[in-house]
């Protein structure tokens, strides 16, 4: 690959995007722009401006944005209509990140003239993958530059004596090793590496950043009620809200009471198992409130269908196929089926756990003249129950006879 002219980095502002900063423009005699999204990490992002002009960047080529309503309402909304977890388990909060990080870093050097992307993910994790696929689905010839799998700085050791050759600041609680590393945003928080390195030890408790223990949770649980449009959370409590704010409300509610912790042992897209701990306290609550109206709203030939194509659309998440073309066909028919996904859910939230406790829709397709135990007033024949078990019968008698016949 040639040098390139002009690099767009995905920028956190943080020590090693920073090293890399200075990085791109030594090793290539580049100019830099840099990008940095707010997805709700909850950090202070005038930082990292300041550190970009520290290391010579031009204001015009340091772009700070606020994403976090792009991010709920066309990355992780899309997704919960899908119910998707990751091995049954995981509900993605890393993944569906990247997609969107990669669309403006494609988008910025389309408008700022840059012939190349970079990002700080190491050739190790599934980040690399997702980060250049989707820029490559956006733009075919773009150039991605990675420094992890570039450049000689192998240890903690090279990267400060760099950092200090080259006058980057480095905070005092940067210079050893961070017990684990951590990468956030308004959907969860994600803790691996180090001291969780080992998948037989329990995660010390103060790893977990975004919910209070389980344990010390109020002894009183708490009643909540989330409203759906077409699949979409719409307001909470009756009160309508902005994506973002629906799920920075849900987070609330799912911290105080130590909703969505996960240690998990995942298997990623290049080949190896890695351990992480998950927070995640309003994506779970959102995923039991719309398992909860989709229970009345959905058939069950479109829900099991459904439910049959969401470990593939999570997968194609997780590995980082957001912009295939497959993905947008399973969002196709997943959106198709949320047409009547519409209706209120009440929640109980209690010590750790979310459970619906109610639901109710305009769209409901729940009949309780068809399953009470009292008089149904003809709505349903119960002798008709007689021949559809014996037509469904039939393979299997035929099977048991035949099977009979050849043993004996």
């Amino acid at each position: 690959m040639s040098a390139p002219k002009k690099v767009v980095l995905a920028y956190s502002g943080g020590l090693d995007t920073s090293i890399i900063l200075k990085w791109l423009q030594t090793e290539y005699g580049c100019e830099v722009v840099t990008f940095t999204a707010d997805l709700g990490q909850g950090e202070e992002l005038d930082p990292a401006r300041q550190k970009a002009e520290l290391l010579g960047i031009k204001p015009e080529n340091i772009y700070i944005e606020d994403v976090r309503e792009e991010f709920v309402r066309d990355f992780v909304f899309p997704m919960f209509r899908a119910n998707a977890l990751y091995e049954g388990l995981y509900l993605l909060g890393t993944s569906i990140a990247r997609p969107l990080i990669s669309k403006r870093l494609v988008e910025i050097a389309a408008m700022t003239g840059a012939d190349a992307v970079a990002h700080g993910a190491t050739g190790k994790g599934n980040d690399q993958v997702r980060f250049e696929l989707a820029a490559y689905a956006l733009n075919p010839d773009i150039k991605v530059i990675a420094p992890w799998r570039l450049w000689d700085l192998t240890s903690r050791t090279k990267l400060i004596a760099f950092a200090e050759e080259n006058q980057i600041p480095i905070a005092k609680n940067k210079r050893g090793e961070a017990p684990f590393s951590v990468d956030a945003n308004l959907l969860h928080t994600s803790s691996e590496g180090r001291v969780l390195e080992d998948p037989a030890e329990m995660a010390p408790d103060y790893v977990y950043q975004r919910t209070v223990s389980p344990e010390d949770a109020p002894d009183t649980p708490e009643y909540i009620e989330v409203s759906f449009e077409r699949g979409d959370a719409v307001a909470i409590n009756g009160a309508a809200l902005s994506p973002a704010t629906i799920l920075t409300d849900l987070n609330e509610f799912g911290r105080k009471h130590g909703i969505g912790r996960l240690d998990f042992v995942e298997n990623r897209f290049v080949g190896m198992k890695s351990r992480g701990i998950y927070e995640t306290p309003g994506g779970t609550i959102l995923l039991e409130a719309h398992r909860g109206i989709e229970q009345i709203t959905l058939d069950s030939g479109s829900g099991h269908l459904k439910d049959s194509l969401m470990p593939r659309y999570a997968e194609l998440i997780y590995n980082g196929f957001w912009f295939s073309p497959e993905r947008y066909m399973l969002q196709a028919a997943i959106d198709k089926s949320q047409e009547h996904v519409t209706g209120t859910v009440r929640l109980k939230l209690y010590k750790g756990s979310v459970s619906c406790v109610g639901r109710w829709s305009d769209h409901s397709l729940y009949s309780e003249a068809h399953v009470t135990f009292e008089d149904d007033a003809g709505a349903y024949d119960q002798k008709d129950a007689a021949g559809f078990i014996q037509l469904n019968a039939l393979r299997l008698k035929l099977l048991a006879a035949r099977n009979r016949r050849l043993k004996g």
